[in-house]
């Protein structure tokens, strides 16, 4: 991950189409009806200033390479759960070099500096990137046409 930066995505920022377009692509099936106009809108809510909701990018020389959030409900049928790790996307030419874990490990931070203990997440097909920095499966659950483990990650001083 040699000279890629994290930083907080701003509502204005030039970067926000290309993140809105990467996940769009990668999860706007599970929407339907959503367009790529209200998705922008969506995620330009969510780039807070702090705490929930943040939206994260990692830069390689000013460059949009990936990106994860912080937000309030991310699924539909555990509205009790909160907060949520969602949207961790790199861009293909970019993975296996580290940025993933970054960006999840960048999201633990923000949810352990907020003074909250627990983050959730849910995935089809990505458990084992999440069991490697410390995230437990307490479901596997049908959710949106596709088969899903919900996953937790208790966030302690000694879990940084």
């Amino acid at each position: 991950m040699r000279d890629t930066t994290i930083q907080r995505l701003s509502a204005d920022s030039p970067h926000l189409p290309t993140v809105v377009r990467w996940t769009f692509a990668a999860w706007g099936n599970l929407y339907p009806g959503l367009t790529l106009e209200e998705a922008i809108d969506d995620t330009m809510s969510e780039c807070g200033i702090s705490g929930v909701p943040s939206v994260f990018i990692a830069l390689q020389d000013d460059v949009p390479v990936g990106t994860a959030c912080l937000i309030d409900d991310d699924m539909s049928i555990r509205r009790e759960l909160t907060p949520w790790l969602a949207s961790v996307f790199v861009a293909p030419e970019w993975r296996g070099q580290g940025i993933a874990s970054a960006l999840v490990q960048c999201v633990e931070a923000e949810v352990r500096n907020s003074g909250i203990h627990q983050c959730y997440l849910y995935t089809p097909d990505q458990q084992s990137l999440y069991q490697r920095l410390g995230w437990q499966a307490i479901e596997t659950l049908e959710y949106r046409g596709e088969t899903v483990t919900l996953m937790r990650r208790l966030l302690t001083e000694s879990s940084r």
